[in-house]
């Protein structure tokens, strides 16, 4: 079975979807640390508190397992897998809060999180059917030299 029918380009989207939205999580926490003037007014009821340097230490761990998380969905990780269908369905979900104040880039996170939910739980078991590992076919073809003898 080839690459492109066992649907590992699916995996492959998803772990750098995964390590891509850790990486803007991660500056997400740098701006939140960063950052010491007033909110603008239409994200004054968007946010929980009134200290963004919560929510810097919040997306650092967020940004973590993202980026953990991607580079294990590429070795076929079921834990990344999991891992990474639980955050595309949390990125999708939160993403519709932000809707009212962000409504094109929350549709678009919304579509990448169900994208990379598709992608793992349809594609991300840990050998596609059909696929014959070179330990497998080393193993097969053994017995058939050996019973030539």
């Amino acid at each position: 079975m080839t690459e492109e029918s066992s649907g590992e380009g699916w995996v492959v989207f998803a772990g750098i979807v995964l390590g891509i939205a850790g990486i803007m999580r991660f500056f997400d926490a740098i701006w939140a640390w960063s950052y010491h003037g007033a909110l603008p007014s239409n994200l004054q009821a968007a946010i929980f508190g009134h200290s963004l340097n919560t929510y810097g230490w919040v997306w650092l761990g967020v940004a973590i397992v993202l980026v953990v998380t991607g580079l294990a969905v590429q070795t076929r990780s079921q834990v990344a897998r999991w891992t990474g269908v639980v955050a595309g369905s949390i990125g999708a979900i939160t993403a519709i809060w932000w809707m009212p104040y962000y409504p094109v880039w929350s549709f678009v996170y919304v579509v990448l999180g169900v994208m990379v939910v598709y992608a793992l739980a349809a594609h991300g078991q840990k050998e596609p059917e059909g696929w014959v590992t070179e330990q497998a076919a080393a193993s097969q073809a053994r017995p058939a030299a050996s019973s030539s003898m």
